[in-house]
């Protein structure tokens, strides 16, 4: 599997992400060891999580994802195989997003604790915390890479306005930068990052994941009308996708992908491999079949046609 060096970092990965938000929710810990065991095998290397998965789910923490995860790298005696993508900041019972110094400083323990591991390639803000000056949460993570408890830093969620200041004090201050950004961004939810974000990437050569790169699963092509939002459980994340601009996306992906025999899916996620400034997108399975689907999808080569295709069918202006 071909890499891709992520922004500036060392770190080099394949051009699509496990997303970890399943592990201890939809996946549990035995099928989430067979997913990862199969998404290594196919060349892949890079698994995204934060500390806040799966809280969500009734009688759950937090932790949940990195537990598994790092139960998963002990078994396998495999963590110099793979790249490690954590969050930091979300609310784990505080109340708050909180990127505060000794917030961070508590929060790695935790989370190098359930990873069973020393170090994590990647930690991200998870979440803009606005009462917090950017020189403290760089400030923390300067320790935290000067300790060996992280590699780099990167955000999560940030605006153009955002990033920028951010970057200015890592520049002013001598303190580590954000190297990577992760924006929600796929063929429909194309606003927030097309344009001043994905130039200022670009620009100061920032490695970007994304996030949501399903739309939470329409870009599937299986929600196609009401009757269908009740066919897994994100389904009532997607009533919002169902409209004219959805189903014009919906209907160029399914010419696409009868053009190059693969599942819509597959075509979602090679456009956004395939766009100026992504290092790779987020993906989650919860079976060996959609892992088989993202291992394709990573090696999937679009046309320019098919990407003028795309783009026109999910143009938002």
């Amino acid at each position: 599997m071909q890499t891709r060096r992520l922004g500036q970092t060392d770190l080099e990965i394949a051009p699509l992400v496990f997303g970890g938000n399943v592990f201890g929710w939809t996946a549990d810990e035995k099928t989430s060891f067979d997913l990862l065991d199969r998404f290594t095998a196919a060349g892949l290397n890079a698994i995204d999580t934060a500390d806040s998965y799966s809280r969500w789910v009734e009688g759950n923490s937090g932790g949940e994802s990195e537990t598994i995860i790092g139960n998963w790298m002990k078994a396998r005696g495999n963590r110099d195989k793979v790249v490690v993508i954590t969050k930091v900041g979300s609310d784990m019972g505080q109340g708050k997003h909180d990127l505060s110094a000794g917030y961070i400083e508590k929060a790695v323990e935790n989370s190098l604790r359930r990873l069973q591991t020393d170090r994590i390639d990647l930690y991200l803000s998870h979440w803009p915390d606005p009462s917090v000056a950017y020189e403290e949460t760089l400030g923390a993570y300067q320790r935290l890479i000067d300790q060996g408890k992280i590699r780099f830093a990167g955000a999560s969620n940030l605006d153009a306005v955002q990033l920028r200041d951010a970057l200015d004090v890592s520049r002013n201050k001598q303190l580590p930068r954000y190297e990577v950004l992760q924006p929600e961004y796929n063929l429909y939810d194309r606003s927030s990052f097309d344009g001043p974000l994905r130039d200022l990437c670009l620009a100061e050569e920032i490695g970007v994941i994304t996030y949501f790169s399903l739309a939470k699963g329409f870009l599937s092509g299986k929600y196609r009308s009401e009757a269908d939002l009740g066919k897994s459980p994100r389904g009532g994340g997607v009533a919002s996708y169902l409209n004219t601009r959805g189903m014009r996306i919906l209907a160029a992906l399914d010419t696409v992908s009868a053009r190059h025999s693969a599942n819509q899916a597959e075509v979602a996620l090679a456009w956004v491999v395939a766009r100026p400034g992504v290092t790779a997108p987020i993906a989650s399975a919860t079976t060996l079949d959609q892992v088989d689907s993202l291992v394709r999808a990573a090696a999937l080569r679009l046309s320019p046609d098919d990407i003028a295709e795309l783009d026109g069918a999910s143009a938002w202006r």
